[in-house]
């Protein structure tokens, strides 16, 4: 194929505006020349014998003149085993071979493969000569940390095909011929254990898409238990800056019910970024006994990087996560912050002179919003098997205003809204979700898998959040009438709201017991949770009221810190029944 060719006309940013005379189109992946470097763009707009391109690279440098090369291909990643445990930028680039290759400051124009192609791998084969496979069909598989890796037919193979030849059990690289196939048009195709396929387009090889009923565990209790996300749902977490959105997604990240760990760094500040980094290697799985890294995988791309790659970086994600789901495992991405890639989609609507919506984000902000969030699903593939891709996506609305598009444009399409706010955060109530705007629309939707869980455990929930909003009322007009004001009753309502925030909402992440809790034990504190708040709290004063709250907390958080169903957690359990019995 030849390659089509054109020149630099205009350049504003990263945006350049290059003239060609043969065929282009949209969303093809193109090289400006400028000197001896290769900077990669994107043509996000053709007009007649001119496009636009957004380049993945800073733009100094490039003049009017300048060569271009169109290659005729969309953006992809390479897909394969050796994905986990990697490191990449927004473009797949393996950013510890990439240090290697550049130094410390990257040179523009390195572009490096995303697998490793010296890695063997042992192979073992799971079709035979003479079979009729297509896109999707699995041909072996190879062992990848605790996962069977499957070796797929690619999946952009058309129609159906025979298997002529393939290999036997034994250690290959990625890029040998796995297998040959004949199509059904008699053509050859060799194939190897990677492919490539374009980040913008869903990949849908499977049977059919399930309404997710299953939750996904996190092990944070006002998460799991008032709002909880379903395995195959869709969340988001917004809140200002400073609040605890990157370490609560780290806490989900390292705790999470889940295979597969996808971190997204999409234009937060390199520091927040060096410090997952460096964590992640050395964190114990408490899963699998063995570190986190090994199945995780980081794309990272930081606010110091290039604007265009932020948008790369997000789809790159949710690429890898189809990919994986593919082999019938659930994988969670945690995208932080989908704001700086809505930012990133201002910029570029504004250099395009497109008319803009509110606050000069671009139209059709909320419809690219819907359709990152929208690739996440529970689905059923081919042979059966189900597999599962979760989103949780961060917003920085600035000031925490909730109301600025990028936050109502997600809220109105996710299925769980993790808000959180100053008022908490300041008040050191961590996690910060502030129960009285938080939401999830999938408490009813499993409320039969909650139900096998704990009998009666949506009725017990919606009771708590009537009490949580009943106290905060209570709350403000006490701020306005003092306690003096305020009835007996209503001062041990409010009493009780703030011992099940103190209990059971607010969480102590350095605690290596309280961090994270399995559901089995949040069904049991729960329970012995609402024991106190259905209880008649007989007191002769409020002082009284406020000292038998003071001594439940207590005993609540020493419990919490308690091992499950060890001998500090029966002994204190013992002092709480005590307690609550006389």
């Amino acid at each position: 194929m030849s390659v089509a060719r054109g020149k630099v006309v205009a350049g504003y940013g990263n945006m350049i505006t290059a003239s060609f005379d043969t065929q282009v189109r949209q969303n093809e992946v193109a090289y400006v020349i400028t000197g001896d470097r290769r900077l990669k763009c994107e043509v996000i707009r053709v007009r007649d014998d001119v496009c636009n391109m957004q380049v993945f690279e800073d733009t100094r440098g490039i003049k009017v003149g300048d060569a271009v090369e169109f290659t005729g291909d969309l953006l992809v990643v390479e897909l394969g085993p050796g994905l986990l445990g990697r490191i990449y930028d927004g473009l797949q680039n393996p950013l510890p071979e990439l240090a290697k290759e550049s130094g410390l400051f990257l040179k523009r124009g390195v572009y490096l493969k995303g697998l490793d192609r010296d890695r063997t791998w042992e192979f073992t084969p799971a079709a035979g000569a003479g079979e009729t496979v297509r896109a999707g069909s699995v041909l072996g598989t190879v062992p990848e940390g605790i996962f069977t890796h499957k070796i797929f037919v690619p999946f952009n193979f058309i129609g159906t095909g025979k298997i002529k030849s393939i290999m036997g059990p034994g250690s290959y690289k990625v890029d040998e011929v796995a297998a040959r196939v004949e199509d059904d048009r008699g053509n050859s195709h060799d194939i190897t254990f990677v492919q490539e396929w374009p980040i913008k387009i869903p990949l849908r090889h499977y049977r059919e898409r399930l309404l997710p009923e299953e939750p996904l565990v996190t092990g944070c209790r006002i998460i799991d238990t008032f709002y909880p996300v379903a395995k195959g749902g869709t969340s988001c977490i917004p809140g200002p800056f400073g609040s605890g959105k990157t370490v609560l997604q780290q806490i989900i990240s390292r705790y999470a019910d889940v295979d597969i760990i996808i971190v997204a760094a999409c234009g937060e500040r390199a520091g927040e970024v060096v410090e997952t980094l460096r964590d992640f290697p050395h964190l114990l799985d408490p899963y699998t006994g063995k570190t986190l890294m090994e199945r995780t995988i980081i794309i990272c791309n930081t606010s110091s990087m290039p604007v265009a790659a932020r948008e790369a970086s997000i789809y790159t994600a949710i690429t890898l996560g189809e990919y994986y789901r593919q082999m019938g495992l659930g994988v969670l991405i945690l995208a932080d912050s989908t704001s700086r890639w809505a930012q990133a989609l201002r910029e570029m609507s504004g250099r395009l002179e497109e008319i803009p919506g509110e606050e000069a984000f671009p139209a059709y902000l909320q419809s690219r919003i819907a359709e990152f969030y929208e690739r996440a699903a529970l689905v059923r593939l081919e042979d059966g098997s189900t597999g599962s891709v979760s989103v949780i996506g961060t917003v920085s609305p600035a000031g925490g205003n909730f109301e600025e598009p990028v936050t109502q444009g997600t809220l109105a399409v996710v299925g769980a809204f993790l808000g959180l706010t100053w008022a908490r955060s300041n008040a050191r109530r961590f996690p910060a979700i502030d129960p009285l705007i938080s939401w999830s629309k999938y408490l009813d939707q499993m409320k039969e898998t909650l139900d096998k869980i704990a009998p009666g455990w949506i009725s017990k929930v919606r009771d708590a959040q009537r009490l949580i909003n009943d106290g905060s009322e209570i709350r403000k007009r006490m701020d306005v009438v003092g306690e003096e004001g305020t009835s007996m009753a209503d001062f041990v309502l409010y009493l009780k709201t703030e011992f099940l925030d103190s209990v059971y909402l607010q969480q102590n992440a350095f605690d290596p017991v309280d961090a994270y809790n399995t559901m089995e034990r949040q069904v049991y504190s729960f329970s012995k949770v609402t024991e106190v708040l259905k209880k008649d709290i007989t007191a002769k004063d409020k002082d009284e009221a406020r000292n038998i709250f003071f001594r439940l907390t207590s005993l609540f958080r020493n419990w919490n810190s308690a091992e499950w169903k060890g001998e500090a957690f029966s002994q204190y359990e013992r002092q709480i029944n005590e307690f609550l019995g006389s």
